[in-house]
């Protein structure tokens, strides 16, 4: 199984590492959002 295959469980709390982890959920929760508007923005486009 690729690393990109693996879905990553994010943790309870944030460990305010630096720099952060990648399981922080502050930082899965921004990669969401973000491939969402790329998402939209990706259907506006197509029409």
């Amino acid at each position: 199984m690729s690393k990109t295959a693996k879905k990553l469980k994010p943790k309870k709390k944030c460990c305010v590492s630096k720099p952060r982890c990648r399981r922080c959920p502050v930082r899965l929760k921004a990669e969401a959002a973000k491939r969402e508007r790329k998402k939209a923005k990706k259907k506006a486009k197509k029409g």
